[in-house]
């Protein structure tokens, strides 16, 4: 009968035989009980009082000429614990101590370890300076951050989550690669915690961003960015990937920014779709996640905050058989919101409607969205150009950005089609003046042109609000004539409570400039007056400024004074 097979020594064992440190029926022995687990054996060789692990590390260190390092005298956080995947260095029981430009310092119990030592190069792709230290040590140290990782994540996910909300709509080509690390349940279960508390809260965007030290997620909520976690750091890369894999983007490419979408089953008839932005920075990819919420175009034009007059003339626009309706502001003022409105109103059986964006935002059923593909050719202009050849009756452009879109636009508006688009710039008037800049002729400026709205979001005072005492000059300061300050309304400012979070503030309220077009500002477009020449004119025809429109929000104790000077200042 053969005899069982010895196991195979290692060559740590190897050099302790050689050495005399160790028999070899004992480093069997030693071998032959400590087959689960990398530095089982070193423990193994400690736990039977063969050597200790201090004089195991002081000969790994002098036979095999690495330093030796004392790893319970460094503070937790001085670890590069994002330089090597978690599950790497828990299975090889080894931690990262730093890591600079393509090299990390990593710490080690055996160096003669080469299957660690590959698959952590192949992980990294960078180069390793290796360090020595005491294996009992390490293995606390190692076993308490995972155990500290997954505790934070349990903490901040909880139990009340189903995983498969989250869908990934990417076809299963894109899923050559091995995302067994982007399947983490813990992580998965974060981020649709995080996805959902946002749109619980209103907000309309996730930033993920990862610093050197630590990592941290924000949530914009009525225009002011709030901090609402600190995962771990070494998380950074698992919640990028499931990011990307789900959003239909490359997760081995992370030189480059990236641009995907994706989407959060809240039930069968509510779904909720995020744009999703990746940008490489020095520590790591920052994602930010923009909340797509259909529905915010079904509210209708009342809850959007126009006044009684400035809707009027809105709706008597976009009722006109054809005509250029503007809509201008800063990034994140709702114009897209208002556009959409606009659309929602339009969109009939008998309406033909088109739509160019860079991409399409929101997805309304009965409208034909085009999402611009510059590299593909398919730019705004070229959009417009098929939108033409396609019988449109309402055509959309997300932005003007040239000539060449300014002037396809145009011609369409004088040709019998009702053109909406948006510019960026900072009020009504000074958007015919930045269309002439283009290089647009006044007489078509004048002649397509019939209504301009500029817009900016104010922070809508909760129900908590408090009446304040504003000094009189301040009042007439801000804007205020004589004759409104009569003592007929009360100021109010936020208060603070549960609902608001102790903000003062919940939810927003636009505060517009509604400019028609009149025959008298086509003539000062058409014999070349500015944008101060236009804004005297409109303001003699009755149309408020951004400033007065944010002062009759005050009045009506719809926003504080603090927010309307913060939102329109001049």
């Amino acid at each position: 009968m053969a005899a069982n097979p010895q196991p195979a020594l290692s060559g740590f064992a190897r050099a302790l035989i050689q050495h005399g440190r160790l028999s070899e029926a004992d480093a069997l022995a030693c071998t032959a009980q400590a087959s689960d687990g990398t530095n089982a054996f070193i423990l193994e060789v400690a736990t039977r009082g063969l050597m200790s692990t201090a004089a195991i590390a002081r000969f790994a260190a002098d036979t095999f000429g690495y330093p030796l390092l004392d790893i319970a005298a460094f503070d937790k956080s001085m670890f590069a614990s994002d330089a090597v995947d978690r599950k790497l260095m828990q299975k090889h029981q080894v931690l990262a101590l730093a890591k600079r430009q393509n090299r990390v310092t990593l710490v080690i119990a055996d160096p003669s370890n080469m299957r660690a030592l590959d698959e952590i190069r192949f992980q990294t792709g960078m180069q390793l300076d290796l360090v020595i230290a005491e294996a009992d040590k390490l293995k606390r140290i190692a076993d308490a951050q995972n155990e500290s990782t997954e505790q934070t994540l349990k903490e901040l996910t909880g139990d009340e989550f189903d995983m498969d909300l989250l869908k990934d709509d990417a076809p299963s080509e894109s899923k050559e690669e091995d995302t067994s690390d982007v399947d983490d349940a813990p992580v998965v279960k974060f981020i649709q915690k995080v996805l959902i508390d946002a749109i619980n809260e209103g907000a309309s965007d996730i930033h993920f961003e990862p610093y050197e030290k630590y990592y941290r997620i924000r949530v914009r909520t009525d225009g002011v960015l709030r901090e609402i976690a600190q995962p771990p750091l070494v998380l950074k890369e698992k919640i990028a990937a499931r990011i990307k894999v789900i959003s239909r983007l490359d997760i081995s490419e992370k030189r480059i920014p990236q641009d995907g979408r994706m989407k959060l089953v809240l039930s069968k008839n509510k779904a909720i779709d995020f744009r999703v932005s990746t940008l490489p920075t020095l520590h790591g990819e920052k994602i930010v996640m923009r909340i797509l919420d259909p529905s915010s175009a079904m509210l209708g034009i009342d809850a959007l905050g126009y006044e009684p007059d400035q809707k009027k003339a809105l709706m008597e626009a976009i009722e006109r058989p054809y005509g250029m309706i503007l809509v201008t502001g800063p990034t994140g003022s709702g114009k897209t919101v208002s556009l959409y409105t606009c659309l929602n109103l339009l969109n009939k059986a008998g309406v033909n409607i088109s739509t160019a964006e860079d991409p399409a935002e929101i997805n309304l059923p009965g409208i034909n969205q085009v999402n611009v593909n510059e590299k593909a050719g398919l730019t705004f202009s070229a959009a417009l150009r098929s939108f033409l050849r396609q019988d449109p009756d309402v055509i959309m452009v997300g932005e003007i950005r040239d000539l060449d879109t300014a002037e396809i636009s145009v011609k369409a508006a004088q040709t019998g089609h009702l053109v909406l688009s948006t510019l960026h710039t900072n009020d009504a008037p000074t958007t015919l003046e930045r269309l002439k800049n283009m290089g647009v002729a006044p007489f078509n400026i004048a002649s397509s042109v019939i209504l301009i709205t500029a817009q900016r979001l104010a922070r809508r005072l909760c129900s908590c609000k408090k009446p304040v005492d504003i000094p009189l000059e301040a009042l007439l300061e801000a804007g205020f004539s004589p004759d409104e300050l009569d003592g007929s309304w009360q100021p109010y400012g936020p208060g603070g409570c549960d609902r608001c979070k102790g903000s003062g503030y919940k939810g927003r309220v636009g505060i517009y400039q509604v400019m028609p077009i009149s025959e008298e500002i086509a003539h000062i477009i058409m014999t070349g007056g500015n944008s101060m020449d236009i804004a005297a004119q409109a303001e003699s025809e009755g149309v408020r400024d951004l400033r007065k429109s944010g002062l009759l929000k005050v009045k009506q104790g719809m926003t504080s004074l603090e927010e309307v000077l913060a939102t329109t200042n001049e």
